[in-house]
């Protein structure tokens, strides 16, 4: 057997854990932990019964029990299996069993006890999901309170292991080396106004034609893998292209990860599935995108939404290391080098960004009423609790004390987020139990039945599927429909309709224009819809998904439902009103009276008047509902904004000017600006930078205008707008005989950010890009020069710039200036 760096330390961590319950391990990526740990493990006295190994994601999950099986010479499901939400081989034999942090989550709660459970190894600990993160601090606390015995062992690819080992009580981490070989890197940078596809083909084929050995390349979702396969389908055919990412069949993934045929190179085109616990054989080569996507919760709109960013720099550092897992590697990265120190050091935690509704609820469960109460590394904040107890309360799933209803209960035990869960409780009691748990398939697994919009089109096309997910897929239907009890078969006229409204009621939406482009929902929020999607030609919607900002998120699934049904679902919330009501597409204040289903009027009455200190709290409420981006920011405001965000990375002092501090403090400077006002467009744009000027304070802007001033000054005297947003970091366009003169590189921050300088010709064409203008001086500009006497010859093209003139003028110009 192959002796991994892993096997150095395995000593260690086996006379930790005779002496002691917990362990932390840091050990990087090819250090061979995830399959080595718990085989070492099972001989120990201590271990008469079974390991738990968690593993982030259902590929890693099967991946790591495969192979750690066919180290052992046996089959999957004998001494080590594994368990998925849609698949598992496990057997009476099987010690060893590896599954996802959900199914953790679950067993947990079902067993505190964990009964004939030796150890749980936390893997991958450093990605911090709220699955990890909550499995462990109820193992914590059942090991506190119930088995002292059980050992647990947090194993982490980064140095942040000192964390751990102070939360769980552990010694000092014990760290193993990794094993990688050389790695060359070539930032080859990408064009911003081009599609992220067409950069990443164009790189994967000069990586093909420079360097050896398979290809492995990140993107940040499913949309960009399949444009880039489309742009690379003339490969050559000695080339196998895959896909990999969750939503692909077992068959499709176990291809991914295989070796390729002798004859054969592999390119695989993946999501950050493939960033760490996974090796890909053969893979030498790896193309970074730089992007991920991540899921962010907008607390303000009430939903989670896929958002595309920068990837951290832990991320990017991890996706490089794929390419010297079996051999010296070569990494192209599609940004500039300079550019990498401005990434995020590490992703943030996902308790700090989620809906934290189904936390609490486990927690309740648990018979804990406020999951502070446990032990985190992180700890969930304030907002966010009280948040989710709002949620649970209206699902009826806990009580005013914060304890579970029988309700909640029901909800627990099915293994989804409470909506769904609520969903398929409630539809069970109405004779939908299959049509709901229909719905909660679509809805949890992406891409069944397609990516149509109409979710009753994707539940015909996801019957007739014939993969192994699709058949997969209606055996976990079944499962949550029995666990519900729920009886029915599917297929009623509505059916879908009334059961994704029973999950999202505030989400029920009735159409506002004549095209079905424009709809408001009952909760308030806008949403669009493309005109020429035949639920566009419909009155209502259940709608279930959505993505975009809060003024107009645009409908990503949804389906038709009539007024008659909506009424006898939500009758007991149909009022009589006389009130005002914000509508976040105009951002104004109606005062009418009618019927209403939340903010969608079933019938309208007459005007009525309204206090003015009433339109101001509405306006108020409607800001901190639907968000900041109601307002009217100038480009000065927003320019303000981004300034003191990059200035306070390096002085703390800085006040947060983000979304989620400024509608924190918004009682503070909002309330003067909305004085005599009816609509939030009359608040005057220079308002709003003068509210933030005095949020920041006199000493603040003295040290914003220090670090992260908003203009740089040429020696020519003219002034460049800093554009501290750009993906390179602070940047400034200029042309380029306005910096003659100087000798050293201009920055900020007081010297500790250079400036990215974007060098223009005199009719403003990009000529050069440089974080190094001395070197650019000293280099390149002898052939720049050349070049550019020829284009512009009444232009100076100075040998040595750094002592000429700055200038904007012609020689001419400059000439007759010195006589006159």
């Amino acid at each position: 057997m192959t002796r991994l760096p892993i096997h150095e330390v395995l000593p260690a961590l086996i006379a930790s854990l005779k002496t002691g319950s917990n362990a932390v391990l840091v050990a990087p990526p090819g250090a061979g932990k995830t399959t080595a740990v718990a085989p070492a493990l099972l001989g120990e006295d201590w271990c008469t019964g079974d390991i738990l190994l968690l593993s982030p994601r259902r590929l890693a999950a099967r991946a790591a029990a495969e192979r750690m099986a066919e180290l052992a010479g046996e089959p999957v499901g004998g001494t080590i299996g594994y368990a998925t939400r849609l698949d598992s081989k496990r057997s009476a034999k099987t010690r060893i069993l590896v599954l996802t942090e959900g199914i953790f989550r679950n067993r947990i709660q079902a067993d505190p006890d964990l009964a004939d459970v030796s150890a749980v190894l936390f893997d991958e600990v450093h990605e911090r999901s709220l699955d990890s993160d909550f499995g462990l601090a109820l193992a914590l606390d059942a090991q506190a309170a119930l088995r002292p015995d059980l050992r647990l062992v947090a194993m982490s690819a980064t140095l942040d292991g000192g964390r751990f080992s102070a939360l769980m009580g552990a010694p000092a981490p014990i760290e193993s080396e990794g094993r990688s070989y050389p790695i060359a890197l070539r930032h080859i940078g990408r064009t911003a106004e081009r599609r992220i596809e067409d950069d990443i083909a164009a790189a994967i084929r000069r990586a093909l034609a420079e360097a050896e050995g398979g290809l492995l390349a990140f993107l940040p979702g499913v949309a960009e893998i399949e444009r880039t396969a489309e742009r690379l389908a003339d490969l050559s055919a000695d080339v196998q292209l895959h896909r990999l990412h969750g939503s692909l069949d077992p068959a499709a993934q176990r291809a991914a990860i295989s070796p390729a045929p002798p004859d054969k190179r592999k390119v695989v085109l993946a999501t950050a599935i493939a960033e760490t616990s996974l090796t890909l054989d053969g893979v030498r080569i790896v193309v970074d995108s730089g992007l991920a996507r991540r899921p962010r919760y907008d607390r303000a709109a009430g939903i989670t939404r896929l958002v595309t960013e920068r990837a951290s720099q832990a991320a990017v550092t991890q996706r490089a290391g794929r390419a010297g897992r079996q051999g010296p590697g070569t990494v192209y990265r599609l940004w500039e080098e300079a550019a990498t120190a401005s990434l995020p050091r590490f992703d943030p935690p996902e308790i700090a960004e989620a809906d934290l509704s189904a936390l609490l609820l486990d927690c309740a469960i648990w018979g804990v009423n406020d999951p502070r109460q446990l032990e985190w590394l992180d700890p969930p904040s304030s907002a966010a609790v009280e948040e989710g107890r709002r949620r649970l309360l209206s699902l009826n799933a806990i009580d005013q004390d914060g304890r579970p209803t029988p309700h909640g209960k029901a909800i627990a035990a099915l293994p989804l987020p409470p909506r769904l869960a609520h969903m398929i409780v409630a539809s069970a009691e109405q004779g939908w139990g299959e049509t709901a748990a229909t719905v909660a398939v679509l809805l949890s697994e992406r891409g069944l039945g397609g990516n149509d919009v109409d979710l009753e089109l994707r539940a015909r096309r996801w019957r007739s599927e014939k993969s192994r997910r699709a058949e997969a897929a209606r055996g976990l239907a079944r499962r949550w429909q029995n666990l519900s009890a729920g009886g029915g078969k599917a297929g009623g006229r509505g059916e879908i309709g009334a059961c994704v409204a029973l999950a999202f009621p505030d989400r029920v939406a009735r159409r506002r224009g004549a095209n079905g482009e424009d709809w408001i929902s009952v909760g308030g929020r806008g949403f669009r819809l493309d005109p020429l999607s035949p639920l566009a030609r419909e009155d209502w919607l259940a709608v279930a998904e959505v993505s975009g900002t809060a003024a107009g998120a645009r409908i990503l699934s949804a389906a038709s439902i009539d007024e008659e049904r909506v009424k006898s679902l939500f009758g007991d919330r149909i009022t009589d009103t006389a009130q005002l009501s914000f509508d976040p597409a105009t951002g104004s204040v109606q005062a009418r009276s009618g019927r209403r289903l939340g903010a969608i009027i079933l019938k309208q009455g007459r005007d009525h008047k309204a206090r003015p200190e009433e339109i101001e709290a509405a306006l108020m409420d409607g800001v901190r509902n639907h968000g900041l981006a109601l307002l009217p920011w100038s480009a000065s405001a927003r320019a303000l904004r981004t300034r003191a965000a990059f200035a306070a990375r390096f002085d703390a002092s800085i006040p947060d000017l983000s979304d989620a501090a400024l509608l924190e403090r918004m009682d503070e400077w909002l309330p003067p600006l909305l004085a005599g006002r009816k609509r939030l467009g009359e608040i005057e744009p220079g308002a709003l930078s003068g509210a933030l000027d005095g949020l920041i304070g006199w000493d603040g802007c003295k040290a914003l205008d220090r670090l992260a001033p908003a203009a740089f000054t040429t020696p020519a005297g003219s002034s460049h707008a800093i554009d501290y947003e750009a993906e390179g970091g602070p940047t400034i366009t200029v042309r380029v005989q306005a910096l003659f003169g100087i000798d050293t590189h201009p920055a900020v921050a007081g010297g500790r950010a250079p400036l990215v300088l974007s060098l223009t010709s005199p009719a403003g064409r990009p000529i050069q890009t440089t974080r190094d203008l001395p070197g650019f001086w000293a280099g390149s500009w002898s052939a720049v020069a050349k070049e550019m006497r020829g284009r512009y010859p009444k232009h100076p093209w100075p040998d040595d710039p750094a002592r000429a003139d700055p200038t904007l003028r012609t020689k001419k110009a400059t000439e007759r200036q010195g006589k006159s």
